[in-house]
């Protein structure tokens, strides 16, 4: 009990530190991408920390199992290296009651990242999809950020207001630019004005931008024919919401809803989900004989080409996915011979390790008779 509670300590700790490092990378570079949508106004800020908090269970259920793999390799391979493994060795530890030992704390892991990866990794994703609408469904003014120019993709718009008042229904120094990209005169439309109000009609339930004490400038860049026109109020039709009516993506859908359909992209995410625990699992079963060092060669040595096998097992895994999405195969459950090949591929590497010891046994008698 004492040598299990020591070995899964150092699993556990070493896992938690990878996994750390991995989701903080991991999740800086999704961050940093929705904080330039955000600067641009594509994306509000009040949805930023939202939207990463619910990504969070999708993140964790890819890295969790990276990192207890790189946690074995790491925690066992300085245990070979400092020699702590050959006097557990010695005192008559085996690499089979070693593997058992590390698959206990590795069962529980198996069973969060599948509770994730089946239950709550869909529900975050559902959540991110409505904030996604909720976005889409914003107008352009919802979406202003004061003292920044921010332009409105594919309608050849850029927008300033210096500052936003009463909960963005008012706004101060209005700059507008307009031009039309299949224009080939290249003609252009700029508003200012001192004043911008948001108002909604009643009857058709249409929004306007009311300018108020301004101007408008009518022309070519380049060419002196400007015409301006003086205004104390001027109405802009705004672009309707955005309302998109498409059915959620396979990540945001039920595992109940998944099992109960036929559609192969459907099936594909089912299984992939299916799966998570059973990665665990393999990864596990891969890293302990993986982890064995000589104490000359450095706990590093073999981290590489573990890495590797790694990587080539997801990539199984995902060709196998993505041949079940486009109909190259049928719905059974062809994800299942990729972990009964890696699992093979760890009974030949622990085999290979045992095998020196059951010759040694086999041959000992015939030594003793001759």
């Amino acid at each position: 009990m004492i040598i299990f509670r020591y070995l899964a300590k150092e699993v556990v700790y070493t896992m938690a530190a990878v996994s750390g490092v991995l989701l903080l990378i991991i999740m800086s570079g999704r961050f940093i991408r929705y904080l330039g949508e955000a600067a641009t106004g594509q994306l509000r800020a009040d949805f930023l920390f939202a939207i990463m908090g619910y990504r969070l269970p999708g993140f964790l259920e890819l890295i969790v199992p990276l990192g207890l793999f790189l946690g074995i390799l790491l925690a066992y391979g300085r245990l070979y290296v400092e020699s702590e493994m050959a006097v557990l060795t010695a005192c008559g530890v085996s690499q089979n009651q070693i593997l058992k030992m590390t698959m206990i704390p590795a069962l529980l892991i198996a069973i969060l990242v599948g509770f994730m990866g089946i239950v709550v990794s869909p529900w975050g994703a559902n959540h991110v999809e409505n904030i996604f609408a909720q976005q889409d469904a914003m107008t352009e003014f919802e979406t202003l950020v004061p003292g920044r120019f921010q332009g409105q993709e594919g309608a050849g718009r850029v927008t300033y207001t210096e500052e936003l008042f009463d909960d963005r229904q008012r706004m101060r120094n209005v700059f507008i630019s307009h031009s039309n990209p299949d224009d080939i005169k290249r003609r252009l439309t700029v508003l200012v004005a001192e004043e911008g109000t948001q108002q909604i009609d009643d009857a058709t339930g249409a929004r306007y931008l009311v300018l108020h004490n301004g101007y408008r400038y009518d022309g070519t860049p380049g060419q002196p024919d400007y015409r301006v026109t003086k205004y104390k109020i001027y109405g802009i039709k705004m672009p309707e919401s955005k309302v998109t009516k498409e059915s959620p993506k396979e990540k945001a859908i039920a595992t109940s809803v998944l099992w109960h359909s036929d559609k192969p992209e459907h099936q594909a995410e089912l299984q992939w989900r299916l799966s998570l625990p059973i990665i665990v699992l393999v990864v596990t079963f891969l890293a302990v004989p993986l982890s064995k060092v000589n104490p000359r060669q450095g706990r590093f040595l073999k981290l590489l080409p573990a890495v590797l096998i790694y990587l080539l097992y997801l990539a199984l895994l995902i060709g196998l996915k993505g041949a079940i999405e486009d109909g190259k195969v049928s719905s059974f459950p062809v994800l299942w011979p990729a972990h009964l090949i890696f699992i093979g591929v760890a009974w030949l590497l622990l085999s290979k390790d045992n095998l020196p010891r059951m010759i040694k046994r086999k041959t000992k008698p015939i030594a003793q008779e001759g």
